[in-house]
Parts: C-alpha cells; sequence; structure tokens
C-alpha cells in the first residue's frame, strides 16, 4: 500500500513537472493572427455557369489553397481552410469554421459571372444599402442555401429571393465593418496597382455568410469567368499565382496595419455618410448609456496618449479577442458624440464611428437612440 501511494506521488510529480516546463501550444497558438480561408462553392455546387467550361469551384479552390501557402510562409499567420478539396460546405458550416477558430479574418474567394462581357474585381463587405446589381449578386451567392438539407430549420426563414430578408441581416458586426472596408480598399488596390486589373471597387451588400462571421470578414470576386479574356486568365495558372499573392500581400499589408495602428487608414466608399455640422444641434442625452468614438484597432498594444493618435485627448483602450480597441471621448450626449466623431475626422481618423454602451456592454446605435425615445 505504502509502495502503491509512493508510486503514485512520484507520478503526479512528473507530470506536474512536464506540464509547469513543456511551452503551453495552445497560449502560443492564440497569438498567432488566424486567417480562415474559404473558397466558395464545392461538391454539388459548381458555382457561377459558364460556356468557356471553366469551373467557379475550381478556380476559388486553388486560389485558396495557393494564399494559403503564401501566407503560411509567415510563422505569426495560422491559416485554417473552409474545404482543401472538392466538398460541399454549408453557409453555416463555413461561418462556424471561422467562428470556432475565433479567426482574426474570413476571406471568402470567389468568381463572377453575368450574361455579358462584364469584367473586373470586386471585394464586398457587409451592409444593407444594396443597390439593385448588388441585390442580384447577393441574391446569387446567398442561393446556395437551397441545396442544403433542411435549409428551412437552419436559415430560420431566410429566403434569398426576397430583398426583405437581405435588409433583416443587420450590422450585428459592425463593430467589424471598418477593418473589413480596410481589407477589401487593400484588396483592390493591389488588383488595380499591382496587377493593372480593372478594379470595379468596394461595395457593401447583405451576405449571409458575412452577416454570421464575428470577426472582419471579405468576398472577393476574383473577375468574371464570362468574360472570354478574363475568363482564361482566371482558370490559368500564371493568373491564379498572381491573383493569390496580391490577395496575401494585401492580407500582410492588413495585419501590419494592426500591428501598427490601423487609424492612419483613409476609405472612400462608393456613398460615403455625409456627417451635418451638429455644433447647433440640442443636446441629446441617453439616461444610462455612454457614447464613444471609436478611432482605431490594434493587435498591438499601444498607450491611450495624444501622442499615439494625432493629439486626440481622451483616449481609452479596450480588449477585445486578439484586439485592442481605441476610443475617443465618453459622454451621454449624442449630440457631443458627433462633435467629436467630426473632430476625429478632422484629425485623419475617417472612417471612425460612434459606439454606445450600456451598463458596460456595447449595444447598437439604435438600441440606444431607442432608450432615448422612451
Amino acid at each position: 500500500m505504502q509502495t502503491n501511494r509512493l508510486f503514485y506521488i512520484l507520478s503526479l510529480i512528473v507530470v506536474l513537472a512536464i506540464f509547469v516546463n513543456t511551452p503551453n501550444v495552445y497560449a502560443q497558438q492564440s497569438n498567432k493572427f488566424v486567417v480562415v480561408l474559404d473558397a466558395g462553392h464545392g461538391g454539388h455546387d459548381p458555382g457561377r455557369p459558364t460556356k468557356n467550361g471553366y469551373t467557379e469551384k475550381d478556380i476559388a479552390l486553388k486560389v485558396a489553397l495557393q494564399v494559403g501557402k503564401n501566407l503560411e510562409k509567415n510563422k505569426n499567420i495560422k491559416v485554417i481552410y473552409t474545404r482543401k478539396t472538392d466538398v460541399f460546405v454549408t453557409l453555416r458550416g463555413r461561418a462556424k469554421i471561422a467562428n470556432d477558430a475565433d479567426a482574426d479574418l474570413f476571406v471568402s474567394i470567389h468568381c463572377n459571372a453575368h450574361n455579358t462581357q462584364a469584367s473586373g474585381t470586386e471585394t464586398y463587405v457587409l451592409g444593407v444599402g444594396n443597390t439593385a446589381r448588388n441585390f442580384n449578386v447577393a441574391k446569387a451567392e446567398n442561393e446556395v442555401i437551397f441545396l442544403e438539407d433542411n435549409y428551412e430549420k437552419h436559415y430560420e426563414g431566410f429566403d434569398p429571393n426576397a430583398p426583405e430578408s437581405l435588409i433583416g441581416l443587420t450590422l450585428m458586426q459592425e463593430e467589424y465593418v471598418d477593418q473589413s472596408i480596410m481589407l477589401a480598399d487593400l484588396v483592390e488596390k493591389g488588383f488595380q496597382n499591382k496587377l493593372k486589373r480593372k478594379s470595379r471597387g468596394v461595395k457593401q451588400i447583405s451576405l449571409w455568410v458575412l452577416h454570421n462571421t464575428y470577426m472582419p470578414s471579405v468576398l472577393i470576386e476574383t473577375g468574371f469567368i464570362t468574360n472570354s479574356t478574363e475568363g482564361k486568365y482566371l482558370n490559368s495558372s500564371k493568373g491564379q499565382q498572381e491573383i493569390s499573392k496580391s490577395i496575401s500581400d494585401a492580407i500582410s499589408d492588413y495585419k501590419a496595419s494592426l500591428d501598427q495602428n490601423i487609424g492612419e487608414f483613409v476609405f472612400s466608399p462608393e456613398v460615403d455618410e455625409e456627417f451635418p455640422s451638429v455644433s447647433s444641434e440640442p443636446e441629446q442625452i441617453v439616461k444610462n448609456v455612454v457614447f464613444k468614438v471609436q478611432i482605431a484597432a490594434s493587435s498591438r498594444k499601444l498607450a491611450p496618449k495624444a501622442y499615439n493618435f494625432k493629439g486626440l485627448p481622451d483616449v481609452s483602450r479596450e480588449k477585445e479577442g486578439n484586439l485592442y480597441k481605441y476610443f475617443h471621448g465618453y459622454t451621454s450626449d449624442y449630440t457631443k458624440a458627433k462633435q467629436l466623431q467630426s473632430n476625429a475626422k478632422k484629425k485623419g481618423y475617417t472612417s471612425c464611428f460612434v459606439v454606445a454602451f450600456k451598463e458596460g456592454k456595447k449595444i447598437t446605435l439604435d438600441q440606444a437612440l431607442k432608450t432615448s425615445a422612451n
């Protein structure tokens, strides 16, 4: 009995010694920048049809795998794929992979199609202000839902053919939209400036898979496979190599910006929101609610001092996931919050936005202003 007890104690000491002296693999991985690469379509879903014999699911997979190969050369980046072979993955499955990984980025790769000889690249981020054409793109990308078993159950009545369903995809992930736009802009500039390709720009669209990923997310349309010249380029090894490098470079540039301070980023969307002068507006006090202006987000921990933020005073910092978020101001007056936002924009933080907190928890501006109305 005594021998068994001594053996147990010695075994426990050995196990503890191994545990203490072994590097924490999971802790190390958590410090890595996690990118989820999503090759669109797959399996019994080939993607957009084309008369030229090119298959979207195959091109998307080859590009995604090469983007991952490029990124994996950086030891500080971890790449996760939603698929690495020709298999069908549900939209909810793609989003779940990204969310379970607590990813820093979700990048979905596709090819475009049209019944004309349209050409050019487009990169989409989540938004609800759909133009007629954006609605058609959203409808086409979301209709993959119909290929899934029991889609009525899994998507809670969501109908890709109904505009009201797309409007229902509200910006639950609005806090990530600025970073999504930043990456999308880098992608499109890379296509245009480095590859000399036609860029159709960064656009906001209601896509289910972007709505349900809880991190900065973009969907890249690498070009039109229905265009005779562009389709041939997309289907070529040379084209896929160039596209992959351009995308991986954009992701690397995005990460580098986060490692410093993305407050330097400037983006002009198709329809930029106009912020009227608010100096003459009356106070709009919202009880039990605090408004701040988010000016930057970074994986780097910066001192919340004015010299780090172009002289802006009253900067605070909060950690959320792998990011540090930086805010300017602290007020229950929504009118003053808009004034603070206007000042931050004049300092160069053109993508800054007002956020609201209630009892220490973030709420949407709609919720905050409804509280005021009530």
